[in-house]
């Protein structure tokens, strides 16, 4: 009986130790990978070639694009275009803190329009690592981006900002607190000032080119 309690700390402990140091060692990891998306360097050189890794994943993308994820792929990444038009016609940046609309539900609801917005895309090639490894790459994006934007928030909008922060998530939606009269706020000028109008009609013309490549030119 005493040797079988032993044998049970024994592994116990080492399973302790085994956790203990695994736990550090994710950390680590996670903490270097916040590093990489700080990296103000890296930041600069995505910026600038951003249009060609764009149009490089497109090309990419028509070549592999599933017929039958293309509805779903289409309702998922619409989802995401409504939120991020809402948040355009809720937004006027820089003169007035958005709390009305879709930011009086979570802090930052454009990060999560555009996330809708692209995994509907990545859907449509149908493969399940894809949108994994992009949940897992946009999260450390996100994080990283809105830290740094709250950083020049702060000083901005000051004591009523601190406030806001306290009563409304950054990611997650609550309705705790909600003014249901604000909720269903949307401005036409302010859609089209932040050019909302534009990202729409450019959503429209990508999925029109998906589209045409997968349904008619493939089949003539």
């Amino acid at each position: 009986m005493r040797v079988g309690f032993l044998n049970v700390w024994v592994l116990g402990k080492a399973l302790l130790v085994i956790t203990f140091k695994g736990g550090k060692m994710v950390n680590n990891v996670v903490n270097r990978i916040h590093e990489i998306f700080n990296n103000k360097r890296l930041r600069y050189v995505l910026l600038k070639s951003r249009y060609p890794i764009f149009l490089i994943a497109v090309i990419v993308l028509i070549l592999n694009i599933k017929p039958a994820w293309f509805a779903a792929g289409c309702i998922v990444a619409f989802f995401g275009e409504f939120i991020q038009l809402w948040c355009f016609a809720s937004l006027d940046k820089n003169k007035m803190l958005a709390v009305k609309g879709p930011y009086i539900l979570m802090r930052n609801p454009m990060y999560i329009g555009r996330f809708f917005l692209l995994v509907g895309v990545l859907l449509l090639a149908g493969n399940g690592w894809i949108v994994f490894i992009f949940i897992v790459v946009y999260y450390f994006y996100m994080v990283n981006r809105v830290k740094r934007e709250e950083a020049k928030l702060q000083p901005l909008f000051g004591e009523s900002y601190r406030k806001y922060c306290q009563k409304v998530n950054r990611f997650v939606p609550s309705l705790k607190a909600v003014d249901w009269g604000s909720l269903f706020f949307f401005r036409w000028n302010l859609l089209l000032k932040n050019n909302g109008h534009w990202n729409f009609i450019a959503m429209l013309v990508c999925f029109f080119i998906f589209y045409f490549f997968t349904f008619i030119y493939s089949t003539s």
